[in-house]
């Protein structure tokens, strides 16, 4: 249906993963089958959506999809602000983090409604 990667929001949504790889590699090391992974799989799993969708045979289906990616990206926003809550992400980070998150969200809800 669509060529995800000329798509912005998938390109950001893969520039947050990287990001929140970069950043989690700070976290504790007894965190890394908790949290760390946890977070690490949502921001994944929010571009990851996005392609498989664009893939798919029909509007209906990639809206499908996109609405998966939303879910995850709030699934990141719950597990950004208990990193925060528990001092692995400092304020700045955290920010930074939740902004492009925020981006994503909107990019993404605009995607949705332009497919129906």
């Amino acid at each position: 249906m669509n060529n995800y990667k000329n798509l912005k929001v998938w390109q950001d949504a893969v520039s947050l993963a990287v990001n929140i790889y970069k950043t989690t590699n700070q976290f504790p090391k007894e965190e890394l089958y908790g949290l760390t992974s946890q977070i690490r799989r949502s921001a994944v799993s929010i571009a990851s959506n996005i392609a498989e969708g664009s893939g798919r045979n029909s509007k209906k289906e990639f809206n499908q999809f996109l609405g998966i990616a939303h879910g995850s990206s709030f699934e990141l926003d719950t597990q950004l602000i208990i990193a925060s809550e528990v001092g692995f992400l400092n304020q700045e980070e955290y920010l930074k983090l939740s902004q492009d998150l925020i981006e994503i969200q909107k990019m993404n809800s605009g995607l949705k409604k332009s497919l129906t």
